[in-house]
């Protein structure tokens, strides 16, 4: 299995396009399966499309769905970080993709996005695993 752990800084981004830090890591290697795993109580990974109007829709519906207030029993921190400890429910820590060649086998329009809206901690740790097939 071959490993590489990125150290993202966050700070004025809560999206952040892994895309080619992770097609990077896989050049190279054959086939086989890369998983794309953040570490954190409050961030995650999602596929989909980015530069096309998506990142502000993206933040949007987690405005709606995650309010950034004080109705959260989980209430250290900034104002509404209890909606980060519950954003894993909604965007799920890891994502696993198929690599083919040395090719990440994304759709068309699809990027790895790191989604992290807790401001009180911007350092970030994703860890890449490929599992070569």
């Amino acid at each position: 299995m071959e490993r590489l752990d990125l150290d993202i800084d966050t700070t004025g981004r809560e999206l952040v396009d892994l895309t080619s830090s992770v097609a990077e890591f896989v050049t190279g290697h054959g086939d086989g399966l890369v998983c794309v795993f953040v570490p954190h109580a409050t961030a995650g990974v999602a596929l989909f499309e980015t530069g096309a109007g998506t990142e502000p829709d993206v933040a949007e519906l987690l405005d709606r769905l995650l309010p950034r207030d004080h109705r959260y029993v989980h209430r250290h921190g900034s104002p509404g970080h209890g909606a980060d400890h519950v954003l894993p429910l909604v965007v799920a820590p890891s994502v696993t993709i198929p690599v083919a060649g040395g090719r990440l086998e994304l759709g068309t329009w699809q990027s790895i996005v790191l989604v992290d809206r807790n401001h009180d901690n911007p350092r970030r740790t994703v860890n890449l695993r490929l599992l070569n097939g």
